[in-house]
């Protein structure tokens, strides 16, 4: 589903990524990890078209995306969930839904129309139930606990209908029951949806149960990628994380 082929991305004098070659199949749940400055956000940056690479291709089932713009990518079937959650606070989860459904349909015009009466409420209703937020769709967002602020922002992006979902840290800020229950979900609307997953995580309990593929970016380069128990043991990941890197 995603090819990154020789992806390098300089800013100045820094490869913030450098040469990056990596294979994400269709249907697959992979984590991209690294100490801070790694080159995590930057990357995830390329393929959502916020940024153009200096080199390389960019490939979402074949076609290259790179440098395409955000709402191109988004139009081909890429959505992305942030760390930091960024939501309509005086709507409720679903009616922000309802926006989003109309944004992505190019109908903004009736975003100011009484959601009651638009067919996008029921396609809202649809993400609602498979996102499971059904117990908190007509609370406002500002209302909403943080655990469930982060799970409506992956619901706006599954909004999207994307084929491929990027999830910049769903776990952050969340406590050990919360993040349990989040990479559930994520795993459950994968499966539901038959959606490719690639997450940004920092917490390792959490990349090693749930990933399928790890890949560990150090200065910009892929370090090493594998399934969780080939990386949990490699004595180069283990180095790159006890010496750090620079911050972000």
């Amino acid at each position: 589903m995603l090819v990154l082929d020789g992806v390098s991305k300089r800013f100045g004098g820094v490869a913030a990524v450098d040469g990056v070659t990596a294979e994400f199949p269709a249907g697959s749940l992979s984590a991209i990890i690294g100490p801070n400055g790694a080159g995590k956000t930057t990357l995830f940056n390329l393929v959502a078209g916020k940024l153009k690479p200096d080199s390389g291709r960019i490939l979402l089932d074949g076609a290259d995306i790179a440098g395409a713009g955000e709402a191109e990518v988004v139009r081909r079937g890429v959505g992305r969930a942030f760390q930091v959650a960024s939501l309509f606070p005086s709507l409720t989860a679903r009616e922000s839904l309802c926006a989003a459904v109309l944004a992505h349909r190019r109908e903004t015009m009736r975003i100011g129309a009484r959601f009651a009466q638009s067919d996008a409420r029921v396609r809202a209703a649809e993400i609602v139930e498979l996102a499971g937020l059904g117990a908190v769709a007509d609370t406002p967002s500002a209302n909403l606990s943080h655990g469930d602020r982060k799970l409506l922002d992956v619901a706006l992006a599954l909004a999207l209908e994307p084929r491929l979902l990027l999830l910049d840290e769903p776990t952050a800020g969340m406590g050990p029951e919360e993040r349990r229950t989040m990479m559930d979900r994520v795993r459950e609307l994968r499966a539901a949806r038959g959606m490719t997953v690639v997450f940004i995580e920092h917490d390792m309990d959490i990349v090693f149960g749930a990933a399928e593929k790890v890949c560990v970016l150090q200065r910009g380069a892929l370090l090493a990628e594998g399934p969780p128990a080939a990386i949990r043991a490699d004595p180069a990941v283990v180095a790159a994380y006890l010496g750090g890197g620079a911050e972000e």
